[in-house]
């Protein structure tokens, strides 16, 4: 799909834009990872985990260049970019850290450079090689990235899978009030400016309750009717699909001609730039996915969590180039699919966890035609928020978790205040995949798991007072897969 989100004008841009990149790293080489997932996957927690523990030295074992010893140091420069915000590291950590409370999420696209010195293990890489590598982090929405595909999309194509997804029984009661609204639209009446507000802010409406967690649906673009940003309010984004179109060419002036007009211009002046100026310039992409979510909400859930990533995947530009491909084209060469929050569940159902997600990504790889990239899957937390313990129930002795819920999490009738520690039995993921796939409504199966959200943890110190990393299951594991293989 990504071969027909951009035009001959646009693919001159990118090439003159890598050449310019790619003639900057000959002295001083860098590495761009664009981050992204869903809301509330953890992105924003992730960056801040990955950088705290590379510039403290954190606990990474199978990190194989901080195994080794031979990272010297890792810090934050300036990010070359300056037209884009800058990741707010700093504010991110301080909230997790001194008050324990997680970040704000991911809203708008942001970025952050971060510089690792270090001494090659091949010394003949010592001898040509400055041993030192800057990592652009690109942090931005997964809700931005599902509305990639639409380029490739007329309005009517849009408005046809809007009305199907919009009737399937996960979300035909949500999506109710607009279909209702929509069904006494005519699309050849007198464009009117009333009339496109109503439809566009029923149309959000339905995309905000599918996002909640009892439902935790994830295929939802447009991305910007979720995330607005500067853009509220504005005819961009004052559009919506309609229920029936006019045969042939819409009537000049109709409804229909202005709601074709603003989904056009959507696509012009926001997805495309977008895509043409962050994805294109990607080295290496991790996806986050709250799987746990999606798990809790039950198999509808899933097939939706499923249809999103190969949405995501079919938007990459995968592949490997050659020393003179590269200097006009970026390709991404390595995606890691995380399922994030493990810490929620006991050891024992990592490697379940970790299996249900690999077979969604094999099937959404399947859909999409995927190939040309190495992908990798791993079940982690970039911040380990639990540790683990047992607890006797008679003659049972039962695998827990223990933390400190957030408050406002209810537990069998008993609500939590945020401050009192508690050891919880989360269940057990089913050993069988094909179970959690199974069926499509949301009754058609008993989600396996129920799980609450928990405070960050308190570090510990050391004796002379020094404040440690943040923990994390598997972020070490993410970095080798990500970065390793540059700092061999």
């Amino acid at each position: 799909m990504a071969s027909s989100l951009t035009n001959f004008t646009d693919e001159a841009r990118i090439a003159l834009d890598t050449l310019s990149g790619r003639a900057a790293g000959l002295f001083s080489p860098s590495l761009r990872l664009g981050v992204t997932g869903l809301s509330r996957a953890g992105k924003t927690v992730f960056i801040s985990a990955l950088v705290h523990n590379l510039i403290h030295g954190g606990r990474l074992p199978l990190f194989e260049a901080q195994k080794s010893g031979r990272i010297a140091r890792a810090f934050l420069e300036e990010q070359p970019d300056d037209a884009v915000p800058r990741f707010q590291y700093e504010d991110h950590v301080a909230a997790l850290v001194n008050d324990r409370v997680w970040p704000d999420s991911t809203r708008a696209i942001s970025e952050l450079r971060l510089t690792i010195e270090y001494e090659s293990a091949s010394g003949w890489n010592r001898l040509f090689s400055a041993g030192k590598l800057s990592v652009d982090i690109v942090d931005y929405p997964g809700e931005w990235l599902l509305d990639l595909p639409l380029l490739g999309k007329s309005f009517a194509d849009f408005s046809r899978e809007a009305v199907e997804l919009a009737a399937l029984p996960v979300r035909s009661d949500l999506s109710q009030d607009w279909r209702e609204l929509a069904s006494t639209v005519n699309p050849d009446a007198d464009a009117d400016e009333m009339t496109a507000r109503r439809l566009a802010e029923s149309f959000a409406a339905y995309l905000k309750a599918c996002k909640l967690d009892e439902r935790a649906l994830s295929t939802l673009p447009p991305g910007r009717f979720l995330m607005p940003g500067d853009l509220e309010g504005s005819p961009a984004l004052t559009f919506a699909p309609l229920m029936t179109l006019a045969q042939g060419r819409p009537r000049s002036g109709s409804l229909q001609a202005m709601m074709e007009r603003r989904y056009e211009a959507y696509k012009t002046h926001v997805v495309k730039p977008f895509f043409r100026e962050h994805i294109t310039r990607l080295d290496r992409q991790i996806v986050l996915i709250d799987a746990m979510q999606a798990l809790n909400a039950g198999p509808a859930a899933m097939a939706d969590l499923e249809r999103a990533v190969t949405e995501i995947l079919s938007c990459f530009r995968p592949g490997r180039g050659n020393f003179l491909t590269d200097f006009f084209s970026r390709r991404i060469d390595r995606i890691l699919v995380a399922a994030t929050k493990a810490d929620h569940l006991h050891h024992e159902s990592h490697d379940r966890l970790q299996a249900i997600v690999r077979r969604l990504t094999d099937r959404a790889m399947t859909r999409a035609n995927f190939s040309g990239a190495a992908v990798d899957v791993v079940a982690m937390a970039a911040v380990r928020s639990t540790r683990e313990g047992t607890v006797k129930q008679g003659r049972e002795t039962l695998p827990v978790i223990i933390g400190t819920p957030l408050k406002g999490e209810t537990i069998n009738g008993e609500t939590f205040d945020g401050k009192a520690e508690t050891a919880i039995f989360p269940g057990d993921l089913p050993e069988k995949v094909d179970t959690v796939f199974a069926g499509s409504s949301p009754d058609s199966a008993e989600p396996a798991i129920r799980f609450v959200r928990f405070r960050p943890p308190k570090l510990e110190r050391t004796a002379e007072g020094v404040t440690l990393s943040l923990p994390h299951i598997r972020l070490d594991r993410a970095l080798q897969f990500l970065i390793g293989d540059h700092l061999a």
